[in-house]
């Protein structure tokens, strides 16, 4: 069964993530969600990524991933930073939109691209790793400190909780609320507002934003991501993520 759907609305692909009630970041929707942004970058203006309505994203597919050896879950954790790094940098704009709850990995997808909308109701949202014993990845620490400033970003991260949709407002993490009846509508308004014909210009702008944090990564990623995996399989982070996935 496929993981995520797409379909082109005008200059804009909409592409949704269609893996169950929660939308768990499983290896499969990894790579069809990378093959579909590979994709639309040589073909649309703007991208739209939605989730379900009562979970953009839980986050990592825990009973999946719990199972796996640390080759195997190399594997996947880099190829997720890679497509969470693919979404980040499109030559175009790029939008979430937030029905439900976009928590750790599903909200670093949704992190990723430039604008968040979120409906105005109950939702949760933040980046909640440090609870399991480990750092939040560090492309998204980065994208975080960018988006909503480093001071901000610390308490979230040194933290680890959960903050609503509407709070994520307040600070600057999620651009614009609406109701849940115009979210889509909303949504393709604001991202077909900046998907010009002729890109050029809103790519150098675009690459400006992004080329500093893509050295970054470029140059530090694997020592970061080998920590992280190191923490991963750790034996009281082990026993959390097992305790954790059992509530799936």
């Amino acid at each position: 069964m496929a993981k995520i759907a797409t379909e082109q609305q005008g200059n804009i692909a909409v592409v949704t993530l269609t893996n169950g009630v929660t939308n768990a970041i499983s290896p499969e929707l990894v790579d069809e969600l990378s093959k579909s942004i590979r994709e639309i970058s040589e073909e649309a203006s703007g991208l739209l990524l939605c989730g379900g309505e009562k979970f953009f994203s839980i986050g990592f597919d825990l009973p999946a991933l719990i199972t796996m050896n640390r080759a195997e879950f190399s594997d996947f954790f880099y190829k997720f930073n890679a497509l969470a790094l693919d979404i980040y940098a499109l030559p175009f704009p790029s939008l979430s939109a937030l029905s439900g709850h976009a928590i750790a990995g599903g909200g670093i997808l949704a992190l990723a691209c430039d604008f968040r909308i979120a409906a105005s109701r109950t939702g949760k949202t933040g980046l909640n790793e440090i609870r399991l014993g480990l750092p939040v990845p560090y492309l998204a620490d980065m994208i975080l400190r960018q988006v909503v400033g480093d001071r901000v970003a610390t308490g979230m991260l040194y933290g680890g909780g959960l903050i609503s949709l509407t709070a994520g407002a307040e600070i600057g993490l999620v651009d614009e609320l609406c109701p849940i009846e115009r979210l889509q509508q909303a949504s393709l308004e604001k991202i077909s507002g900046f998907a010009f014909p002729n890109q050029r210009a809103f790519s150098a702008i675009k690459t400006n934003r992004c080329e500093a944090i893509k050295d970054a990564y470029e140059k530090n990623g694997r020592v970061k991501n080998e920590f992280f995996i190191d923490c991963w399989f750790s034996e009281e982070t082990q026993e959390a993520l097992l305790a954790a996935s059992r509530k799936f």
